[in-house]
């Protein structure tokens, strides 16, 4: 006897038209899916990458006293706990650079940089804005973060070596309508104190709007004389191997360093669930393309088992048993679904590598000119597996059916 698979190749090879409008669903199902996944993975993940390249994957900031609890006495026999006092923060971090060395024993740590914070009005010979300083000490914060390559006009050695350098936000430096070695005034925290100069030695785009229209940087002593701060830094930022480990990390630094904590996922939430909203609804909403594929190949099968009852009933008095019956069918739904999966990852990394071209002017969250998108083969595996999820289950019911038609029926002419 014939295997179920050679007769499942023939039955599905006699309906061609039907099978390639049922196939051109899968394809197209497991395209866009594809496709989509990419689009949303992809502007995420660049929103992460700058979000961390800007502002660490960890911001220690105020110091605080560990809370405690007040006890109340009952009677003889014991206590009874009463309300657990406030949490109270203290402004800025006074001796960064221990904190920086301690934390450089944990292995997820690769940089820790201090950060002098705080606002100030800009003067140019144009405009006036209020910018946010940010003193650092350069060295720290190369290693803390992706400055280096953001740096878009300018040189970063011309900041290194004059105390009085100042780098722009590219937003930031349009406002003020500079470039770079021109000057500006930064108005410090003493209003009888005289302004400074300063001279731009750069200008960087971190690809995040609010950083690249408000932030300046200043050298970590310069900013603590202009926002005249007391503290050694107002926070430090870590760049870790594994961002993922973010939040548990935080948690410990906070037990360890009693100053507050906050992973890029805390500060950044509102934003990643935006992301994630839009990648589920991207994605239901492509499934519903090979739902509705699925329901076209439910209604070839049965079809094809309406058209070959007399087959089906032949190869029953043969000798084939219900489950080669129902192998028959079942195995044209896996030809269906394996054969649209392949196609439909083709197609859809042509897809991707397509839309990947297109210009797209944004500046928003994130700066870019071209859709973003992520090569991940998660994408195609989970792609493929709603496929074949769908078809299979399309094909049971018709498969099922074709198990239990009646051979002796069928032949004698009575059959359905």
């Amino acid at each position: 006897m014939a295997p179920p698979l050679y007769i499942a190749i023939r039955f599905i090879t006699s309906r061609k038209r039907s099978l390639f409008f049922s196939m051109i669903g899968v394809v197209c199902g497991v395209a866009f899916f594809i496709c989509t996944q990419a689009q949303t993975r992809g502007f995420e993940k660049y929103f992460i990458e700058t979000v961390l390249g800007s502002s660490g994957a960890i911001v220690l900031s105020d110091r605080f006293q560990p809370r405690y609890t007040q006890f109340e006495n009952i009677d003889t026999s014991g206590l009874v706990a009463g309300n657990q006092q406030s949490r109270k923060y203290y402004d800025g971090i006074t001796d960064p650079y221990r904190i920086i060395r301690v934390a450089r024993s944990f292995s997820n740590v690769l940089g820790a940089a201090p950060v002098v914070r705080g606002n100030s009005s800009a003067n140019s010979s144009f405009q006036t804005e209020i910018v946010r300083l940010e003193g650092i000490d350069l060295r720290y914060h190369l290693e803390a973060t992706s400055l280096k390559d953001q740096i878009i006009f300018g040189n970063i050695d011309e900041f290194r070596l004059h105390p009085y350098a100042i780098m722009l936000g590219s937003l930031l430096a349009d406002k003020l309508q500079l470039k770079v070695g021109d000057t500006l005034t930064l108005a410090g925290k003493d209003p009888k104190a005289e302004n400074k100069t300063f001279t731009v030695a750069a200008i960087f785009r971190s690809g995040v709007n609010v950083v690249d229209e408000n932030r300046a940087y200043l050298h970590i002593k310069t900013a603590q004389s202009i926002l005249g701060k007391p503290s050694d830094a107002s926070i430090i930022i870590f760049r870790l191997r594994d961002p993922q480990r973010a939040p548990q990390l935080a948690e410990q630094f906070e037990r360890l360093f009693n100053h507050r904590a906050r992973s890029w996922q805390e500060r950044e939430q509102g934003n990643l669930q935006i992301f994630s909203t839009l990648r589920v609804s991207a994605a239901i909403t492509v499934s519903l393309i090979i739902l509705l594929a699925g329901f076209g190949i439910f209604n070839v099968l049965t079809l094809t088992v309406l058209d070959k009852l007399r087959e089906i009933a032949i190869l029953r008095s043969m000798g084939y048993h219900r489950s080669d019956i129902r192998s028959i069918f079942l195995w044209q739904g896996f030809i269906i679904a394996l054969f649209g999966s392949i196609l439909g990852c083709a197609f859809g990394g042509l897809l991707t590598y397509g839309i990947s071209l297109i210009p797209l002017r944004i500046r928003g969250i994130i700066y870019t000119d071209h859709f973003i998108v992520d090569w991940s083969w998660e994408h195609y595996v989970y792609g493929s597996l709603i496929a074949f999820v769908a078809v299979l289950i399309a094909t049971y019911f018709p498969a099922r059916r074709a198990a239990s038609v009646p051979p002796v029926d069928i032949l004698r002419g009575a059959g359905q």
